[in-house]
């Protein structure tokens, strides 16, 4: 069952990431990128409270539930900004270079926290998926500029705060085995807006703001992201329960960058060279050893 939900999960990413791609060009400033993804985690919340009653779960969080959905919407409010404002700075598929690097935080704190063991060919598949990042970063290269240290930075941003989002995902269903996955979302996604308010108060208003044009394709983009990243959420959690972290963020964020890189060629034009094919190739067969043998 972790493995379908997981499949949903990847699904429900590459609807969200598509939608994310298209949407980065009414990202004009840091400014607009937190507006628009404040108006989208208010749609995760209808989302999550829609999902909530439809399944009929009472609405009762416990502290520890409060608690541990804190830590993973503050985590998703960081992560969503930075990568809004990363995907305008470089090409699309090294967002998932770092986000698959990210993945070590919660396979290292699931280790030391939970014992989850990380066998000697999950060490080896990652091993394989670090050189695929790195033939993926040469391909970066090879397609757009090199990244200056601002780009960097927010790519660095994105990587941790998703490796804390999935890390808090793991740690609710540890802590609260018995607690409701849609509760859980539905209060991360509180959160999260709750935290982009906060940054919004601390950010100058610039001169710039999201284009007058195409406004009905800004907000169906961002209505589209919000029910795919609420799905996404919420199956990747009960993903979490059925396997361990060194078996579902690697395959998540690797299977995710074989997708981004296949939707960056054929839907966004970004050419694929010797480099990005072997890089797929080399992704595809360290996914294998980590999650076959």
């Amino acid at each position: 069952m972790g493995y379908l939900f997981l499949a949903i999960a990847l699904l429900m990413g590459a609807t969200k990431g598509y939608c994310g791609k298209r949407m980065g060009s009414y990202a004009c400033d840091a400014r607009s990128a937190v507006l628009l993804n404040l108006l989208r985690m208010a749609l995760c919340v209808a989302f999550g409270f829609a999902m909530v009653l439809l399944l009929g779960e009472p609405l009762r969080p416990s502290p520890a539930l409060l608690g541990i959905a804190l830590l993973s919407g503050a985590s998703t409010a960081v992560f969503v900004v930075a990568w809004l404002m990363a995907v305008r700075k470089s090409a699309y598929m090294l967002l998932d270079v770092f986000l698959m690097l990210g993945t070590l935080l919660p396979m290292l704190l699931g280790r030391m926290l939970f014992g989850e063991m990380i066998a000697w060919h999950q060490w080896l598949g990652y091993a394989v998926l670090l050189l695929a990042v790195m033939l993926l970063c040469a391909y970066n290269n090879a397609v757009k500029v090199r990244l200056n240290a601002p780009a960097l930075l927010l790519l660095i941003v994105s990587g941790l705060a998703n490796g804390v989002a999935d890390f808090s995902q793991k740690l609710f269903v540890r802590a609260l085995p018995e607690a409701s996955a849609a509760v859980f979302n539905l209060c991360t996604y509180v959160f999260a807006a709750l935290a982009l308010l906060l940054i919004l108060l601390f950010l100058p208003r610039g001169e710039k703001s999201p284009p007058a044009a195409g406004a009905r394709c800004r907000y169906a983009y961002i209505a589209v992201m919000a029910a795919a990243l609420i799905l996404n959420s919420y199956f990747k959690t009960l993903a979490a329960s059925h396997l361990s972290s060194a078996q579902l963020y690697p395959l998540n964020q690797g299977a995710g960058l074989i997708l981004s890189s296949l939707m960056a060629h054929f839907l966004f034009r970004e050419r694929l060279t010797k480099k990005a094919v072997c890089g797929i190739a080399l992704a595809f067969t360290g996914l294998m050893i980590m999650n076959m043998l």
